[in-house]
This record gives structure tokens, C-alpha cells and sequence, in this order.
């Protein structure tokens, strides 16, 4: 075996082995999502002397979070394959739009809380309040941690090229992306529809 073949099967080990570190991170992050869930559903009564979900909540709002999130995860899927294709620039171009999606979103994720708590619905109000503030608060964070890692990789792009590491993190990159998506249209099942039906 060749030095270059045996420095490919090393450096391809290398890169498996941290995407199955980043497996094992995600499924972490879903046992901490799903312990959310499960506190809200739990609280999800408990309103004390505060409003109900149907008080505060306005599914129109949460569509168009929904919309823009669910679409970031569409434009990201285009940069993913502008990078297969060998083109750098549009895969960056997808990114931009993916931050800008992503923005919206906590754009609109906060215009949320400050209208809720504006009306005396803030966290410390119940424990249905905390509950709700506690699962979706943690996931518009992670949103806003997958943003400045969507910025890095441009950053990296734009330095070192799409080389076989930065491809590597960006395959991570988009799992992550993607597995936001999915907790949120759990958060948009258990938390919004139930409440408004």
C-alpha cells in the first residue's frame, strides 16, 4: 500500500470517527430535548392563576416560524448539494439564505416571548409557562449556535476551499440543522396544536 493510500484510509478513520462523536452528541441533545417534552407535557396544565396556552399563543405566528425554519432546512439541502456539485460559490449563496431564514425565525421567536411577557405570561407565572419558555427558549438557542456554526463554514470555505475536513463538518453541520427541524415540529405538535384545538 502506497504512503498517499494508507494517509486516505487514516485520514477517512479520523473523519468517521468524528462523525460518530457528533452521533452520539445529537442523540445527547435528544435526550435533553426529550426531557423537555416531557416536563411540558406534565406542566402543560399547570397554568396557576396565568393563561393557558389558548390565551397566548397565536398559531398564525407559529406557522410562519414553522415556515421559515422548515424552508431554512430546504435551502440548506440546496447548499449541500451546490458542494457535491463542485459549486462553492452557490453553496455559499444557499448558507447566506439559511442564516437569513434562521434569523427570522428568532427574530420571530423573540417578538414571541416579549409579547407574552409584556401581557404577564413570562416564564414565572407557572408552571406551564416555565415549562414552555424552558423547551422552546433551548431551541431557538440551538438555532442560534447552528447559525454562527453556518458561519463558520462559510468562513472555512472561503479560507481552506472545500476540502475533505471542511465537507466533513459540514456534513455534521447539516445533521444538526436538520435534527432542529425535527425537534421543532415535535414542539409544534405537543405545544401549539394541542393548545389551540
Amino acid at each position: 500500500m502506497s504512503m498517499n493510500a494508507q494517509s486516505a484510509k487514516e485520514q477517512s478513520k479520523h473523519f468517521q470517527s468524528r462523525d460518530f462523536g457528533f452521533w452520539l452528541y445529537l442523540m445527547s441533545d435528544a435526550i435533553l430535548f426529550a426531557l423537555l417534552f416531557a416536563t411540558y407535557v406534565v406542566m402543560s396544565r399547570n397554568v396557576a392563576t396565568g393563561p393557558s396556552g389558548h390565551d397566548v399563543f397565536d398559531l398564525t405566528h407559529t406557522f410562519g416560524e414553522t415556515f421559515l425554519l422548515l424552508f431554512s432546512s430546504l435551502t440548506f439541502g440546496f447548499a449541500s448539494l451546490s458542494l457535491a456539485a463542485g459549486r462553492q460559490t452557490m453553496a455559499i449563496g444557499w448558507l447566506i439564505m439559511t442564516i437569513l431564514l434562521g434569523l427570522g425565525f428568532v427574530a420571530m421567536e423573540i417578538t414571541e416571548f416579549q409579547g407574552m411577557i409584556a401581557i404577564g405570561a413570562g416564564p414565572d407565572k407557572s408552571g406551564f409557562l416555565s415549562a414552555f419558555f424552558a423547551l422552546v427558549g433551548t431551541h431557538g438557542l440551538h438555532v442560534s449556535l447552528g447559525m454562527i456554526g453556518i458561519m463558520v463554514i462559510i468562513g472555512q470555505l472561503l479560507v481552506k476551499g472545500p476540502t475533505d475536513a471542511v465537507r466533513s463538518r459540514f456534513f455534521r453541520l447539516g445533521l444538526f440543522w436538520h435534527f432542529l427541524d425535527i425537534v421543532w415540529i415535535g414542539i409544534f405538535s405537543v405545544v401549539y396544536l394541542p393548545a389551540m384545538l
